[in-house]
């Protein structure tokens, strides 16, 4: 006799059945999925392999670029929502002039590089481009170059001669990505270093004035020193390459004439033909301790900082800080963007056999006198400003009492009151 169905009973089969309607709506969501990403990842490989691309996975396709807007997925295979270019790139570059069309890798280099090679991140006008072509035959490495185009009727003579300086050196097409930035607004020269870093494509970069020589192979004195690719590899330390001017203008026309090794640039330094760059402003470089260099044959540690430091240096990409971009024209835009870094708690070492040396080319001098006179006032805003942001975060993040803040305690306690501050915020973390 069948058993009598109880109200009991009667929930306990509609659980199973629900059960069972569950596992089979999921497996064929996931079947159906799979299929999806699987199609979706063929389509890619077969695009890649016609670019010399390697195909993206299904994690990187589901947050990925179409066309010139970033699209997000969800789990379900499902599109969310979608952002544009432009508004993903105006809040990147937030704190500059605009509006501003920033066009990255307008060009983008045919070689693939090494995560652990070393990108020469430089800003390029359209007076510089043949420097720019030089750089490329000459480093033969990765080379992330921001270029300025005035948003005027020189547009197209600037992207003519563009194009044609690609066609001419194919150095140009092999190492060099190039990132437009099309606005009316020129020496902006730390949101340019910005651009420059944010498209580079290896882990470490050097931040480089186009002008500057490259004398020496960076990359395989690095090798030599181990230890420096340590700090390097441990974001705590960033490397100094010291850079070098002739005195009398017309020396330095030529890069051809420039010495390759230690030895022949000391023998120029003897003859008072070449100094350290800027010599007339020693706060510039000073710290780099050139008398020590002259002598040493192992790196080591930059202990005379001071604010106004602007030496050209190699470091990681990945949490460094952002140069500050409000600093508008020449002075003080790379020294605040150096002080930063320094403040994160990251260390300056100086290579002991490599060096740059300046390329000859003339200033605005009546320009570049305005706009220190501004900057300055701005960098004296902006050196309280930061150090009490590094000293918050350090604070909070139960850091001040660790190596991390050396350079904040050092290097900030020479601004007036910066103590008083920091007492009153340690004894708020305290309480």
């Amino acid at each position: 006799m069948a058993d009598k169905l109880t109200p009991t009973k009667v929930v306990k089969y509609l659980a199973v059945l629900y059960v069972l309607c569950s596992l089979l709506y999921s497996t064929a969501h996931l079947l159906g999925l799979t299929r999806s990403s699987s199609a979706a990842t063929a389509s890619h490989a077969i695009k890649a392999r016609s670019n010399n691309e390697k195909p993206l996975t299904v994690p990187e396709l589901q947050q990925r670029y179409q066309g010139d807007q970033l699209v997000s997925w969800g789990n379900s295979g499902t599109r969310q929502e979608a952002m544009s270019e432009d508004l993903l790139l105006g809040k990147v570059f937030s704190d500059a002039m605009g509006p501003s069309k920033v066009i990255p890798y307008y060009f983008k280099a045919e070689e693939r590089f090494d995560n652990e090679d070393l990108t020469m991140a430089t800003l390029v006008t359209h007076n510089r481009f043949k420097v720019l072509s030089r750089l490329a035959s000459h480093y033969k490495g990765p080379v992330s170059a921001a270029i300025h185009v005035n948003d005027d009727a020189s547009k197209q003579v600037i992207l003519t001669d563009l194009h044609k300086l690609y066609e001419e050196n194919p150095d140009m097409r092999r190492y060099v990505d190039l990132h437009l930035v099309v606005d009316k607004f020129d020496r902006q020269f730390n949101m340019w270093r910005n651009v420059a870093k944010f498209f580079a494509r290896t882990d470490y970069i050097m931040m480089l004035d186009v002008d500057f020589h490259l004398c020496t192979d960076f990359r395989k004195s690095l090798k030599k020193h181990p230890q420096l690719m340590d700090v390097l590899r441990s974001g705590r330390g960033a490397i100094v390459v010291p850079a070098f001017e002739y005195i009398h203008e017309e020396d330095g026309e030529d890069w051809r004439d420039f010495p390759k090794d230690k030895a022949a640039l000391l023998d120029i330094v003897r003859t008072d033909k070449i100094d350290m760059f800027h010599r007339s402003w020693k706060r510039g470089h000073g710290s780099t301790n050139y008398t020590r260099w002259y002598e040493s044959t192992e790196p080591y540690k930059v202990v005379d900082y001071n604010y106004s430091y602007e030496p050209y240096v190699i470091f990681k990409k990945e949490g460094t800080p952002w140069c500050e971009e409000r600093f508008i024209g020449y002075g003080a835009n790379k020294a605040a963007c150096l002080y930063e870094i320094y403040l994160a708690g990251i260390d300056y070492w100086v290579l002991p056999d490599d060096f740059l040396i300046h390329q000859t080319h003339h200033y605005p001098e009546e320009t570049r006198a305005k706009e220190r006179k501004y900057n300055k006032k701005l960098y004296d805003y902006f050196r309280e400003e930061v150090c009490l942001r590094y000293s918050r975060t350090m604070i909070a993040a139960g850091l001040w009492d660790t190596s991390r803040a050396d350079n904040v305690k050092q290097e900030c306690n020479k601004i007036k009151g910066f103590n008083d501050v920091v007492g009153r915020m340690l004894g708020q973390t305290q309480a």
